[in-house]
């Protein structure tokens, strides 16, 4: 089924497999199901085959008879006809786990690369996991450190290949703790809205709307307007942050990403100052 919609659906890793597959079962659905054309890009594994025969095997149990694999381990391989041509009758593209680093450096502006964001306007869906996630904005992380307080050198940036721009992405989210080095990721880039993503937990975008489905939540960091000390410390100091919104979302909300307002599972918006002044009980 083809629309004309930008579906991506951005998954903190670990989703499940062998169960139920929610997650992967959604990307089926909006591929075009039993129809759906499905290409599996292995660039960020260093076990192509394996990981790609794997996913192959999934998204046959979930009804789709067309799935491939499509493996770039130089860019060479980002620009030969049998990669462009699977691409360009894909009506699903699923990025595998990996180094995120791997993606970029062997797709971004390549022949593959362009072909990929044609079919993403084309109507075509496209999803990640773990490293696959992380390179769906136009700046992503690299490689931060977990579990630590906010600083500037925690952190490594570079380009991603742009699929969602004007955010940044985190992934593995609660598990690996990773809130201070989304803000980090920030505060040092353009971007001002942050998505930390649980495992076996997935935002789904449809144009400018988010809906979380899965097991986990999404933690959206707004530091939009806020104040920081980016201006006044060295490297290894820490940062300062005030004013900025946090929103925790788990499956069934959604957020617009236009307003950058969450919307309730029942479809209405929070009214937070009424909620703010409300007396604790």
């Amino acid at each position: 089924m083809e629309s004309n919609s930008k579906q991506l659906i951005i998954i903190g890793g670990a989703e499940d497999k062998k169960e139920d597959c929610e997650i992967l079962r959604e990307f089926v659905r909006r591929a075009g199901g039993t129809k759906a054309r499905i290409v599996i890009m292995t660039a960020a594994t260093e076990l192509p085959r394996e990981v790609g025969e794997n996913y192959i095997r999934v998204f046959e149990r979930l009804g789709s008879e067309d799935a491939r694999i499509v493996d770039t381990e130089t860019r060479d391989d980002a620009s030969s006809s049998s990669a462009l041509e699977a691409v360009s009758k894909a009506t699903g593209i699923f990025f595998t786990g990996g180094d995120q680093a791997r993606i970029t450096s062997v797709i971004k502006d390549t022949e593959l690369d362009r072909a990929i964001h044609k079919r993403l306007a084309e109507g075509a869906v496209i999803a990640g996991t773990s490293a696959g996630a992380a390179m769906m904005p136009d700046k992503m992380i690299v490689e931060g450190d977990s579990q630590t307080n906010p600083r500037i050198e925690i952190i490594e940036m570079g380009p991603g290949l742009g699929f969602l721009p004007g955010v940044v992405i985190d992934q593995h989210f609660l598990q690996r703790g990773r809130l201070g080095r989304l803000i980090s990721a920030l505060v040092q880039e353009p971007a001002d809205l942050g998505f930390g993503i649980d495992e076996n937990t997935a935002m789904v975008v449809t144009d400018r709307q988010v809906e979380i489905i899965g097991e986990g939540s999404v933690t959206i960091v707004d530091v939009k307007a806020t104040y920081d000390n980016m201006g006044e410390i060295l490297k290894d100091e820490a940062l300062a942050i005030c004013g900025a919104k946090l929103h925790i979302l788990p499956r069934g909300y959604k957020f617009d990403l236009e307003t950058r307002q969450p919307i309730l599972n029942n479809g209405s918006i929070p009214n937070v100052s009424v909620l703010a002044g409300s007396p604790n009980t």
